[in-house]
């Protein structure tokens, strides 16, 4: 249960993970991107407008015309090979560049706007892309007056190389920020699972038969879940000794008067004795579960090859005289979530059923299933069972024809011994050419 819970966290967990890294990380990543751009350009244009008002400032008007000192104050303006070019026009006419423009080639638009106005644009110009700002103002008095337009360009690969150096910048932040957000979701995850890995512990230590109860501390988010399954440990526990009790007080109570009845005159009968013969065994059966049954069978771990090899060795006394032919695959790892008794119960009735029926040979192969858990496979090369009665022979007292010498209360034992440990039973004819039981018990299904 608690292993599942791990797996489905861990699941979870990984899922944050990869999440953050290839999602939020990189979406994180151009939306700071994408900000910064419209910073710069933003920028660009507050710059660009700077530089505009302070050629305004140190415009002289002149009466055929406009005059401008030969160095001004912007400095990206007086710079050769600059990214940032200025220009004034005068009815379409270039009348003054900064220096930064001498080897200028492009031709700006200069159709005629609105004066006062001011626009800032992306053009592109032989090929290449610039920000543009431009301005037209009328210089002079009211007398006389001039109209110009001033336009200043800045190449908008100066943008882009800011831009890069950023997002280089940017990118090696990103890849520290994953490594130390990775390490410290794995720290996190390691430490919020270890409440779960002592407690899938605890667990194990009590379906091994070593506490009784879960006593570890837990956070709160566990505290419930430890309450409830010593309650359920408790409960069943009352349950199993009252189960013990009431089954031991009834077959003790029986033993008295069918010790009489089997002294009576009626018990001459050997129909009678048969009948008698099959009370008292399950009566002794029903005493040895009630001796047994006090402890949580789904605590139990049975290692099934010893019992196995057990049953065989008795059966191969038993039967010594019809020479069968035991056949045994079981792996050493094989192990029954449940009680030995009830083990040897299940397996002794089939395989003496078996050796019963068979002719001279009987099969028993055991085997792990990552889906139906732990199987039984008990093959004989006797009659073998028809269909329709199949159901009929795991009825309490039922007894076939062909299977006189066995398979009455027996299998109605085993039926119900499955049955407890939510297993189930499926008979079908075996290769051997006689009966084959197959018995499952899925991990599940034992807990």
């Amino acid at each position: 249960m608690v292993s599942s819970a791990q797996i489905s966290l861990k699941i979870r967990q990984g899922f944050i993970l990869v999440f953050v890294l290839i999602v939020a990380l990189p979406a994180l990543f151009f939306s700071i991107g994408r900000a910064y751009y419209a910073t710069l350009v933003d920028a660009t244009e507050k710059t660009l407008e700077a530089h505009l008002y302070s050629l305004i400032s140190e415009v002289e008007f002149l009466s055929d015309g406009i005059s401008m000192p030969r160095t001004i104050l912007a400095p990206e303006l007086n710079r050769l090979n600059s990214d940032t070019y200025a220009l004034v026009y005068q009815e379409n006419t270039l009348v003054w560049y900064s220096e930064s423009a001498v080897n200028l080639t492009v031709t700006p638009d200069v159709s005629q706007t609105q004066a006062g106005a001011s626009e800032f644009k992306k053009v592109r110009y032989n090929g290449e892309d610039y920000r543009q700002l431009s301005l037209t103002v009328i210089l002079g008095n009211a007398e006389q007056s001039q109209q110009a337009k001033f336009i200043l360009l800045k190449k908008n690969s100066a943008l882009l190389a800011l831009m890069s150096e950023f997002r280089n910048t940017l990118v090696n932040w990103m890849l520290i920020m994953g490594v130390v957000i990775a390490a410290l979701m794995a720290i996190g995850f390691v430490w919020n699972a270890r409440p779960l890995q002592r407690l899938d512990k605890e667990i194990t230590e009590v379906e091994a038969g070593e506490r009784d109860k879960i006593s570890g501390l837990y956070p709160v988010e566990l505290t419930t879940i430890k309450a409830d399954l010593n309650l359920l440990l408790d409960s069943q526990r009352r349950q199993k000794e009252r189960y013990r009790a009431s089954l031991s007080d009834l077959a003790h109570a029986l033993k008295t008067p069918l010790a009489v009845l089997k002294s009576s005159p009626l018990a001459a009968d050997s129909e009678a004795q048969e009948q008698l013969d099959r009370i008292n065994a399950m009566i002794e059966h029903q005493l040895k579960r009630a001796a047994t049954g006090g402890s949580d069978t789904w605590k139990k771990q049975t290692t099934v090859k010893p019992v196995l090899d057990s049953i065989l060795n008795a059966m191969g006394k038993v039967y010594l005289d019809k020479g069968i032919d035991f056949t045994a695959d079981c792996d050493q790892s094989a192990a029954f979530l449940g009680d030995k008794t009830d083990l040897m119960e299940i397996l002794g009735n089939i395989i003496d059923n078996a050796c019963k029926a068979c002719v001279h040979k009987v099969d028993i192969t055991v085997k792990t299933d990552t889906e139906k858990g732990i199987v039984f496979i008990i093959s004989d090369d006797g009659p073998g069972i028809p269909e329709n009665k199949r159901e009929e022979l795991l009825q309490r007292g039922s007894r076939l024809d062909t299977y006189e010498a066995g398979h009455g209360v027996g299998m109605a034992i085993v039926s119900d011994l499955v049955a407890s440990y939510h297993g189930k039973i499926i008979i079908d004819y075996s290769e051997l050419g006689g009966a084959q039981f197959t018995i499952e018990f899925s991990d599940d299904q034992n807990h």
